[in-house]
């Protein structure tokens, strides 16, 4: 069964880290773009991040750029978004997407062919 699955998300203070996992199953990782997704309550879903399969095409949002970082660890099959200087307003619930490297046209494009379920993120003090 092809599937991605998040975990890492939990309460934070302002100002603390957390690093997401999205572990995929069913299909080899290195072969797809991953991207990350948020969506705070009341408001759209947005794109934070994606990597393309190669590493060599990578996005990360204005809102988040210089505090969040995507990896990726093809040898254990996942994805990584690590979150530093969290803010009250990175509050969402964070999910992970992938689509096979030929498919992927972008982080924002909508091309996105495999949905995890999502992980919670609060960050309050």
């Amino acid at each position: 069964q092809v599937q991605v699955v998040e975990s890492g998300g939990g309460l934070v203070q302002p100002g603390d880290s957390l690093r997401l996992s999205c572990a995929a199953s069913g299909f080899t990782l290195e072969y797809y773009a991953i991207g990350w997704f948020r969506q705070a309550p009341g408001k759209e879903r947005e794109g934070v991040s994606c990597v393309s399969a190669s590493e060599d095409d990578t996005y990360t949002a204005d809102s988040v750029k210089g505090r969040f970082t995507i990896s990726r660890d093809n040898a254990k099959n996942t994805v990584y978004l690590q979150m530093n200087s969290l803010k009250p307003e990175d509050t969402g619930v964070y999910t992970c997407a992938a689509v096979y490297r030929a498919r992927y046209y972008g982080c924002l494009s909508g091309s996105w062919s495999y949905w995890g379920k999502g992980t919670l993120v609060t960050v309050s003090s």
